[in-house]
């Protein structure tokens, strides 16, 4: 944490990004948890982009900074794969954050579903984004955050 508060500069956006965790489950452990909060308590980030499993996972919004604890794949290799597919890993998000800079709290967060379909992207079914929105919804509140569909088949959180 002292090398983050040597290095960040007024009006800088900290984005930390971590491979943490297994391929596939929506846990977030309790360590994962208790490390992303000092990482923003006492660390100052203002995102903490968790990446490793392959399907989106819980999202936290903690002391109003964002914690994405699994962002799944943008593209893979992993089509044909088999013993996963309860997981969806099809089914991807573009993550837009807006984060104010002079003080890196969250101000909205959207996210744009995509299928990942013959290593290209497209857009998902209206029933693929309500599947995504409840699983992510579900996922996220126990942390309190809500995923809520926005206008064009987005989702935010509330």
């Amino acid at each position: 944490m002292d090398e983050l508060a040597e290095i960040k500069r007024p009006r800088d956006v900290v984005v930390v990004s971590i491979h943490w965790g297994p391929n596939w489950g929506y846990q977030a452990p309790t360590n994962q948890r208790r490390f992303a909060h000092a990482l923003i308590e006492e660390g100052g980030v203002s995102i903490v982009h968790g990446h490793s499993s392959h399907h989106a996972k819980a999202i936290e919004v903690n002391k109003d900074r964002l914690i994405l604890y699994g962002c799944g794949d943008f593209l893979n290799d992993y089509e044909g794969i088999a013993g996963f597919e309860e997981f969806r890993g099809d089914l991807s998000l573009m993550y837009f954050a807006d984060v104010d800079a002079a003080d890196g709290r969250l101000r909205a967060l959207d996210m744009t579903p995509l299928q990942i379909r013959r290593f290209q992207l497209s857009h998902p079914s209206r029933e693929d984004i309500d599947w995504l929105r409840q699983t992510l919804d579900r996922e996220s509140a126990p942390f309190g955050t809500r995923v809520v569909r926005a206008p064009g088949g987005r989702l935010t959180v509330s």
